[in-house]
Formats: structure tokens, sequence, C-alpha cells
């Protein structure tokens, strides 16, 4: 017989739960059967407690038992799936899955809506006239088996009790733990079934996480607990220090993943693909090293295929995918206003965070999850960090809809912007992989 109040208390005293103990409040909590206040009690105890290895697996695995596990065997091969902690301007997945898809991975992707500056990849997916992404599983397994690749959004009841512990940790200031950060996201990662795991977290101001020590002790801690549970993880820690490429905005974030594709994407993002590509081709067991992995990477970009991978997916999904081949079919802004620079110098430091917010006060974004987005509107950067610019000259284009909004993102995008007289060092966007 188990009581809450003995697992509250056990916690409080700094001692480590069972597996019957975690399981016997994730099951009681989704079911409602326990109340709030007492696992309110509960995720403060574990806030200045903290879990163990095996504490933290074990509660991963029930909150992702504590819903649908879907079932991807009947893909054939090693499904390998990327998730990022996210970041402003990060527009990866639309990349880097026809990437490793046409170098013969098969990428099944559950993807959510954004909340917050940006939108989500399903948003970003939506900019092609007709894309859909509420499919059957059955036309997700069978896309995925024709094509290699699919993004279906998340209709299946995927961890239910994460959703319902986040929306706690959220209100009770106990979000920042470790174990229960790594044990959210995973726990989601693992009940959708993917075989290999290529986790992007990142750091910086534009981060969940703004310090390098924390990122990487969350990378580790994710990383472990995949492993723990049977899949090949490795986890790659990147720069979020500024905008990832130039584009941020959904249509503007598509079409420079195109652009990418095509050959002429943004240097720091193509080396963020090249990188996480790689990583997926060797734990796909497609390639033995990232040299290798490396190179079929650049075949398939260098060969159109990468690209014409896009254009099948789009298509297989109710896009136009004329639209991959010619981004002027995507959504467009009315007005496109440049930004100027205040000063001659270099770029010194650019707060990420608050381009971000300039998308979101375009349209780009969602302030709650009933709010519609504009998915023509954002900014495209012309100047990043360390870059030397000249008073008047443009740093970004504004691209708008709406006069009054232009106005007021303009000043707060001009404010998140330090300048120096000297070039400062660019920092590298691969920080570690481990």
């Amino acid at each position: 017989f188990m009581r809450m109040y003995d697992i509250i208390m056990k916690k409080r005293n700094g001692e480590a739960l069972s597996k019957p103990e975690i399981d016997f409040f994730i099951e009681g909590y989704t079911k409602g059967e326990i109340p709030d206040y007492q696992v309110s009690a509960l995720m403060m105890a574990i806030y200045f407690r903290g879990m163990n290895e095996q504490e933290t697996l074990n509660l991963t695995m029930a909150m992702a038992g504590s819903g649908d596990m879907l079932d991807l065997s009947a893909i054939k091969g090693i499904k390998v799936d990327k998730h990022s902690t996210g970041g402003v301007g990060d527009k990866t997945t639309l990349a880097l899955t026809p990437m490793v898809a046409a170098c013969g991975i098969p990428v099944a992707k559950m993807s959510g809506r954004g909340l917050g500056h940006t939108g989500g990849t399903i948003d970003k997916l939506e900019s092609f006239p007709g894309f859909s992404t509420s499919i059957s599983t059955q036309t997700f397994i069978d896309n995925v088996n024709r094509i290699g690749i699919a993004v279906m959004g998340q209709t299946a009841d995927l961890a239910p009790a994460d959703k319902k512990l986040y929306a706690l940790r959220d209100v009770t200031a106990t979000v920042d733990n470790m174990s229960l950060i790594a044990s959210s996201i995973m726990s989601k990662k693992l009940a959708a079934g993917a075989d290999a795991i290529v986790l992007d977290v990142k750091t910086g101001s534009g981060a969940f996480m703004k310090t390098e020590e924390d990122s990487v002790a969350l990378a580790t801690e994710m990383a472990k607990i995949g492993r723990n549970a049977g899949r090949n993880t490795i986890a790659v820690v990147s720069d979020m220090d500024q905008p990832l490429g130039f584009a941020v905005g959904n249509a503007l974030e598509v079409k420079e993943a195109i652009d990418t594709l095509k050959g002429h994407g943004p240097e720091d993002f193509v080396e963020l693909c090249m990188t996480l590509g790689s990583q997926m081709l060797i734990a796909g067991g497609k390639a033995k090293d990232a040299e290798e992995a490396h190179d079929m990477l650049l075949k398939v970009l260098d060969s159109g295929a990468a690209l014409d991978k896009l254009a099948e997916f789009v298509e297989a999904q109710g896009g136009n995918k004329e639209a991959v081949y010619n981004t002027d079919l995507l959504p467009k802004a009315s007005i496109v206003e440049p930004v100027y620079s205040p000063v001659d110098g270099y770029i010194e430091h650019i707060e990420c965070d608050e381009v971000g917010i300039c998308s979101l006060i375009l349209g780009g974004g969602r302030e709650t999850k009933e709010s519609d987005i504009d998915l023509s509107v954002g900014i495209v950067l012309t100047k990043k960090v360390g870059d030397k610019v000249v008073k008047g000259e443009p740093i970004a284009y504004i691209h708008t809809n709406d006069k009054e909004k232009l106005i007021t993102a303009k000043e707060r995008f001009l404010q998140a912007y330090r300048y120096s007289e000297t070039k400062p060092k660019k920092s590298k966007i691969i920080k570690h992989i481990l």
C-alpha cells in the first residue's frame, strides 16, 4: 500500500524514490487521483533534493508510458529522430530532414506548433500552400516507407503526464531542475518511437540554457537517459547567442532552408545541418565516421537530391511542390523595410531573444495557443556578430503587413544590437559533441 504523503516525505528527506513509487505518482496524477497540491510539494522536494540517474530514467519511462507509445516497427530501417531545444531562426528540420532522407535514413517526425516568438516546424511547413500535417498514422508510416520522410502533428496522446506536470511546474517555480527538464523532453522523444535520437541542445542568449556549462549538463543528462532506455543517443551543443542563419519568421525561414538545399545557405546554418546530419547518418548505420557522412551529405546537396526530396515530401502531404523550386510562391509580406546601422564599427553582440520578440510583434509567433500566425512576416538580418558596419547601411530588413507593428518592432530591433570599435571574436556554432 502506497501513500503520496510518504513519497513526498521520502524525497523531502533526500532519499531516492523507487521505480514503483515513481510509477505510482505518475499514474495517479495522470488519472487525476492525486491532487495538484501534493504533486507540487513533491516537485519542490525534487527541485531542492535532486534525482539520481536511476530515478531520472524511471521518471522519464513512467511519463513516456503514460499515454500512447508510437510503434514505428512497420517502417523499414533504423529510424533516427532529431530534437532541438529551440531558439531564434531555428529552421533546421526543414533542411536537415530532406538531406538525411536523401541519404537513406527514414525520418518519421512528430512536430508541434510554436508557442512564443516563432512558429513551430508545422507552422513553417504550412507556408507551402495546401500542406497538411493532419495525416493518419497509416499514411505517416506509408509515406516514410515510400519516400523516406513524413511529419505529422501531435495527434497521438504522447506523454500526457508530461503535459500535466509541465503546466504545474510552470506555475510553482520548479521548471529549472536538470532531471525534470531532461525527463520532460526525453519522455516525448521515447514515446515517439525512434530507434536513435540526435539532440541539438542550444546555448546562449536565445536559448533556454544561457550558459555553456548548463547546456552541457542538460545535454549529458538527456543523452544518458536515451542510452539507459536502450536508444542510441548523441547530443550536440550549439550556439544560440545570435539568431541561426539570417531569417527569422515562418515563410522567410522556409526560403532560407530551401536556399541551403540549393547550396547557398548561411555559413553557420550549413555547418549545423552538416554536423547534425553526420551524427544522424552515423546513428543510423549509414556512415562509419563523420568524414564519410559529410561526403554523403555533400553529394545529395550537390546533385539536387536533397532539394528534390523536400519537394517529394511537400507534395506527399498536399503541398504545392512548385514552391520548393520557386520560392516566390511562398507567402510574402506587403511591406519590406530596411533597418539602418546607427553607427560605424563592428557588431559586438545581438540580444537573440529580442530579435525573436520582434518577429512575435510582427505577428510571426503566438502570444497564446489560440493566436493566429502571419506566415509572411519576420526579419532578415544582413549583418551578424563580427561583421563590419557603416552608419546608414542596412543591418536587416523587416517584412510586415502592418505599419504600426513595423514601428514598434523596428525600435525594439535597434535596441537588440551592440556595437564596438574593434572586431570581436566570432563564436563557433558547434560547441560540443557528446
